[in-house]
């Protein structure tokens, strides 16, 4: 072999190995609400292909409740609710005599527990970034995100796609190499106009164009990026002919009642557990077939006890069905139902780190933490609900 041809080897080989050896970076795209099958329901042919080329999870379940705080604060940590603190939308700490709504955790980070992914990359030496995620103002461990942005509903989608490829563009002792970001818009005109609407039909389409154009930009940038986008639950019909007025329930005055739609939070207020049974047999004769009182066993099996924040009485209906105040039911799609076929949620991943053209049935939520972790040779710093065997499978 000639002196040029076995430099040329070498260089060679030095250039794959650095490259091999290059710190992977990862964007983790939420997009509220976006149902497991609206890729194929509305015709979603960018994140179609993105999951042909990498890895899709055919359904995604979320942890109970399928509601969209709960489940972004875990897919963010790795913990179950009871064990991050966000036990739901709204809801009340029996030993705190506090309440909680979304948010709250940006002025008072007591609320919120564990590591997110934006802090255990921190700590372990590389930046990261949030262009909104749930709670992603909040001072987790003393800590918030190197760059990040407060939420507001009115921030221009295209603007967010532009932040992360800015982010992603800057000088290696400056760029973050985890990136969170959120859409909300699938979830408000489901919510608004029902799954099947030809609103969420456009809704879809929209932020289609939007993640292909991100997934495009992503490959065109000079080092390895893994794209990851998940869904926090699904999305039923609502009959509002059939919604249960809870003002007409044997609730005592008093009592702190959270929620409407499908389930409702009662806090006692400390009343004797005689008032409670007798509460709890009321309710179970109005109920009819149109909800249940949930039953201390079931909640243990959804890993939703052991908690101050835990309501005392839980009533649970299925969809079509909805607690409401007064029968006013102003929407036509909701969440937070049982974790049937309509609440699952989407999972697609394409970069370096995955194979191509895998398909997973199913997985939890939870899978995400520790996996993510792995792809960015993180340690984990704390015991999580999820040893992410299932998704571990789809990396190379």
């Amino acid at each position: 072999m000639s002196y040029v041809v076995k430099h040329l080897v070498l260089i060679s080989f030095f250039f794959s190995v650095t490259a091999f050896a290059q710190q992977q970076s990862v964007v983790l795209i939420s997009l509220d609400g976006f149902r497991w099958d609206y890729i194929e329901k509305h015709r979603a042919k960018g994140l179609a292909n993105i999951a042909k080329q990498g890895v899709r999870v055919n359904k995604m379940w979320p942890v109970y409740p399928s509601k969209t705080f709960p489940n972004h604060i875990s897919i963010i940590t790795g913990l179950l609710p009871v064990n991050h603190g966000v036990i739901d939308n709204k809801f009340c700490d029996k030993k705190r005599d506090q309440c909680y709504k979304m948010g709250s955790g940006k002025d008072d980070s007591t609320w919120l527990n564990g590591i997110p992914l934006w802090n255990l990359a921190q700590m372990q030496g590389l930046k990261s970034a949030a262009y909104f995620w749930p709670e992603s103002d909040a001072r987790f461990n003393g800590m918030v995100p190197n760059y990040y942005y407060h939420y507001s509903q009115q921030s221009d989608y295209q603007a967010r796609i532009d932040q992360i490829i800015q982010w992603l563009s800057l000088d290696e002792t400056q760029r973050p190499h985890f990136v969170a970001g959120y859409f909300s818009l699938v979830d408000s005109l489901g919510h608004d106009f029902g799954p099947d609407s030809a609103e969420v039909y456009a809704g879809v389409q929209e932020i289609d164009m939007l993640i292909t154009q991100l997934h495009k930009r992503l490959s065109k940038l000079p080092h390895p990026v893994n794209l990851i986008v998940v869904s926090d639950h699904g999305m039923s019909t609502v009959d509002s002919t059939q919604s249960i007025d809870i003002d007409a329930l044997a609730i005592p005055a008093g009592w702190i009642v959270k929620n409407t739609g499908p389930r409702v939070l009662i806090y006692t207020k400390g009343a004797n557990e005689a008032d409670e049974m007798a509460t709890i047999k009321k309710l179970n004769t109005q109920a009819k077939g149109r909800f249940v009182v949930m039953d201390e066993q079931t909640l243990v099996e959804r890993n939703y006890f052991g908690s101050a924040r835990i309501p005392d009485i839980i009533l649970e209906t299925y969809a079509p069905r909805v607690f409401s105040r007064g029968n006013q039911v102003a929407y036509q799609g909701t969440h937070g139902y049982p974790n049937t076929g309509d609440m699952a949620a989407t999972f697609v991943a394409h970069g370096p780190a995955f194979k191509s053209g895998m398909k997973i049935n199913e997985m939890k939520n939870l899978e995400i933490y520790p996996v993510i972790s792995d792809v960015l040779g993180l340690k984990l710093l704390n015991k999580v609900d999820s040893d992410g065997e299932i998704l571990r499978q789809a990396l190379k």
